[in-house]
């Protein structure tokens, strides 16, 4: 870049002196760069040494001097003014050169703050290629980690699941086998009880086959023992019919002829006179309800301990018959044990039946003090005694009624 021109003054002999106190100025170079701008520092200026300034000589000519002082003189003059003029020359080239250093030095700053900067980002761009590399690297890591911990996992699982199935069908198996066992232990029980059953079944059709033969023999026997009673019992009819046609005979001709005696007329039946009812029970002239409801009480709680005793007798004879089943009891002549049982079983079952036949007539009682018929005979009609009532709720006749159907 040029520069700026300077203002000179032509000194006495003709040649241009630079004016004094001028400055020449340089402009610095500019520099584009996308980097960021670098600090500008700031030039220090250097004073420029100006010539000294010529005097001005004056317009009126001196009186002439010797010629060769004013040679000397002039000579003098213009070594002094190319002595100046080489000086700033010099002070010119040596700014001109400062400035090219100093730009030099700013583009050398520039270029060594932008490759700094391409550094920093290349540095930049290595690290963060480097930290993807290595996140790369342990997200691969853990990649595999997890692939492996899966697969391990995995094969734990279907280890876990092979021997749960083996367990399982190992299990089954022997569930099987057991099964197997104990359906052909049972069906060789089954057997071996079918056996025994057919050998006690034609046991007891030969023992039953004896006692009907034994039994044919004693009723032939007794057959024949009856003729010969009844035989014995009609000459025997005979002789003594004919016996006391005799006596008859006898006694009418010396006995005389009977009266015949007039007999009672029977009692006119009993009126039932009925009173209020209450709860299902009717009270009537002989029983109030105080006394009936208490005679229901009684009727009542023995009907429950009459049925619980029944049911527990049959329950008693049907596991009689259910241990003669399961055991092996001999049921003949020869064996004393069976005979227990059968007579065991048979008074259980008569028992019972006593027992449900009472609560039949307990049920009839109930239904006659609801009719208003209760503690009356069903034979004469009479009242019943309430002692008799208190001792026997159920009670249908009286004493006399009873002994004498006796």
């Amino acid at each position: 870049m040029a520069a700026k021109k300077t203002s000179v003054k032509k000194n006495t002999n003709g040649k241009k002196m630079p004016r004094s106190g001028a400055k020449k100025s340089v402009k610095k170079p500019v520099k584009k760069s996308n980097s960021k701008p670098a600090k500008k520092v700031a030039s220090k200026k250097t004073p420029t040494k100006t010539a000294k300034p010529v005097k001005k000589v004056a317009s009126k000519q001196k009186p002439k001097s010797d010629p060769k002082k004013a040679l000397a003189a002039k000579k003098a003059a213009a070594a002094k003014a190319a002595a100046a003029k080489k000086a700033a020359t010099a002070k010119a080239a040596a700014a001109k050169k400062a400035a090219a250093a100093k730009k030099a030095a700013d583009a050398k700053a520039a270029a060594a703050k932008k490759a700094a900067a391409a550094k920093a980002a290349a540095d930049k761009k290595a690290a963060a290629a480097k930290k993807a590399a290595e996140a790369k690297k342990i997200a691969a890591q853990k990649l595999a980690a997890k692939k492996k911990a899966d697969a391990e996992r995995k094969a734990a699982a279907k280890k876990k699941e092979a021997e749960r199935k083996a367990e399982a069908k190992k299990r089954e198996a022997e569930r099987k086998a057991a099964a197997k066992k104990r359906e052909e232990e049972k069906k060789a029980a089954a057997k071996a009880k079918a056996a025994l059953l057919k050998q006690k079944a034609l046991e007891k059709a030969q023992r039953e086959k004896e006692k009907k033969a034994l039994a044919a023999q004693k009723a032939a026997e007794k057959e024949a023992a009856k003729k010969a009673a009844e035989a014995k019992k009609l000459a025997d009819k005979l002789a003594a019919e004919a016996k006391a046609a005799e006596e008859a005979a006898a006694k009418k001709a010396v006995m005389p002829e009977r009266i015949p005696i007039k007999r009672p007329e029977p009692p006119k039946p009993f009126v039932i006179v009925k009173g209020a009812s209450e709860d299902g029970v009717t009270s009537t002239k002989e029983y109030d309800l105080k006394f009936l409801f208490a005679q229901r009480e009684a009727l009542l709680e023995e009907k429950a301990k009459l049925l619980g005793q029944a049911t527990r007798l049959e329950d008693e004879a049907n596991s009689l018959i259910e241990d003669a089943e399961m055991g092996d009891v001999q049921f003949d002549d020869e064996g004393g044990e069976g005979d227990t049982m059968v007579v065991e079983r048979e008074r259980d079952l008569t028992l019972s039946a006593q027992a449900r036949q009472t609560v039949t007539e307990i049920d009839a009682a109930l239904e006659r003090m609801k009719q208003g018929v209760y503690g009356y005979s069903l034979v004469s009609g009479q009242p019943i005694p309430k002692e008799r009532l208190k001792a026997l709720p159920w009670a249908t006749e009286l004493v006399t009624e009873r002994a004498g159907g006796f």
